[in-house]
């Protein structure tokens, strides 16, 4: 039995840390502390709990049967523990210092970060904004161990384990270029199959997407000739060229840059969600922060 009384909680801390990392040298480094140390920890961690915890393997250390079982229970106490002693304060954006960091693909960069963007400046001029390319499959570490605050998804996908906000359900359009002979009006199926079409490829070389399933659903298909991984070098195109596309409406909205009609096919939609870890959930200036990019969306519907 553990004797609870005499725990050092910096000891749970270190664990905590351990088992996110897997590694003495990159715990070491997030605690501040030098590796002997760590590893002096780690012994007294595996002598107060009768464990090994962590075991050397191919790719750094890996969690005994025992260390799994104590990880989401520790770190849901130090969590607890942090919230009950942190003083509860107010948020100020005008004397407001954060660095945000916010996880976005290029449609949520225009879609959502660059309305949020001018509003947020004047709020709170003295914060900065971080911009980080998305990472799928690292999203919900990032956002566990601090790397992210915000994070922007389709809710296919999106990791259950963060807290959700719908901001809007985006539908698509049909664009090309200003004066396009071929969007006059808009195009009936056949023609619209026939045109030269560009589609974005978040993976890369793809030249598949929800257009052409729900034309193969009829059994039809169309010309894709052109196949990019990012939504802003497909408006160059679109503009430069008589290509088309079937894109989200608000990477289009209210520009005019392009001419834009319904496509002749239904395309089912999606929805965008805001994503954020437990952590942050009642911090002030972070609910103040998804407040503001709430309200932005809402002043351009």
């Amino acid at each position: 039995m553990i004797n609870i009384s005499t725990l050092d909680l910096n000891l749970l801390r270190t664990l905590d840390v351990l088992l996110s990392e897997h590694n003495v040298t990159r715990a070491a480094q997030r605690l501040n502390l030098s590796q002997p140390s760590i590893s002096v920890q780690l012994a007294r961690l595996r002598e107060i709990f009768n464990d090994p915890l962590l075991l050397p393997g191919p790719r750094g250390m890996l969690p005994t049967a025992r260390a799994d079982e104590l990880r989401e229970p520790l770190r849901q106490a130090l969590e607890a523990l942090l919230s009950a002693v942190s003083p509860v304060s107010t948020f100020d954006p005008l004397k407001a210092t954060q660095t945000w960091r916010i996880a976005a693909t290029d449609y949520t960069e225009s879609a959502i970060v660059l309305p949020a963007l001018e509003g947020l400046r004047k709020a709170a001029p003295g914060t900065r904004l971080a911009v980080l390319e998305m990472n799928p499959k690292k999203l919900e570490k990032q956002a566990e161990q601090g790397e992210v605050d915000v994070i922007f998804h389709t809710r296919d996908g999106a990791p259950q384990a963060l807290h959700q906000r719908l901001l809007f359900t985006e539908r698509y359009v049909l664009a090309g270029r200003l004066n396009h002979p071929k969007l006059k009006r808009r195009p009936t199926l056949a023609q619209f199959c026939r045109l030269e079409h560009v589609i974005v490829s978040p993976d890369g070389g793809g030249f598949s997407a929800a257009t052409d399933i729900a034309l193969a659903k009829s059994g039809l298909s169309r010309r894709v000739v052109l196949s990019v991984p990012h939504f802003l070098f497909m408006l160059e195109v679109l503009a430069r060229s008589d290509l088309v596309a079937v894109l989200p409406e608000r990477l289009v909205k209210n520009t005019g840059a392009l001419q834009v009609v319904a496509p002749p096919v239904d395309v089912p939609g999606f929805d965008i969600l805001m994503l954020w870890h437990e952590r942050l959930h009642r911090d002030p200036g972070h609910k103040w922060l998804r407040q503001h990019i709430v309200d932005s969306l809402s002043m351009r519907e």
